[in-house]
């Protein structure tokens, strides 16, 4: 497909996409720092083995792929114009994303409850690392969070038709971005210690 063709609303709408993938790059790079850290790390002589990996992560990951899932079916249902369901799914997407984030915590809870803690004296290479890599992940949550917000108030201004979704697709394209990064680092933390 020649990207020079069609209107300038088709334009503005494809660079905007591609802008939304450049950021995606970015983040993504920022983890792939980290990972390559942390690998490098696990050879030292004070890496943790015996850390068990907290369940609220495995919940977590859960309702994350849940929510992904909530935000790709509102865009069919915004193109449908259901937007009923697409109200209930966008407030559950939201919820979810509110749920992920106090699992992310109680995550941390369990693994201070085992004694490891992730700054200060007491602190190990490994709970540092996989401190700086949730939090790392979490800021990015939180932006979403404030993308979820964003969409919402818009879908209730009815900014989004059948014909015109791609704030609420840009949106989304975040979110699964967030969500496949944390599919990602939990199998990376849980597999690779």
């Amino acid at each position: 497909m020649d990207l020079t063709q069609g209107t300038l609303k088709e334009k503005v709408n494809r660079s905007k996409k591609t802008m939304m993938w450049f950021a995606m790059v970015s983040m993504g790079m920022v983890f792939a720092g980290l990972t390559s850290a942390y690998v490098v790390s696990k050879s030292r002589n004070d890496w943790l083995s015996d850390l068990v990996f907290p369940s609220a992560f495995i919940y977590s990951t859960m309702v994350v792929v849940v929510c992904s899932l909530f935000l790709h079916i509102a865009i069919r249902a915004i193109k449908k114009s259901n937007r009923a369901l697409a109200t209930g799914l966008l407030l559950g997407a939201l919820v979810l994303a509110v749920v992920f984030i106090i699992l992310q915590f109680e995550g941390f809870e369990d693994i201070i409850a085992q004694g490891y803690f992730f700054t200060g004296s007491e602190s190990t290479v490994t709970t540092s690392f996989i401190y700086a890599i949730v939090i790392t992940h979490l800021a990015h949550v939180v932006g979403g969070l404030l993308v979820l917000f964003t969409v919402i108030y818009n879908h209730f201004k009815q900014k989004y038709q059948p014909a015109q979704t791609l704030g609420l697709e840009l949106g989304a394209m975040y979110w699964h971005f967030v969500d496949f990064l944390w599919v990602y680092l939990f199998f990376f933390l849980y597999f690779f210690r």
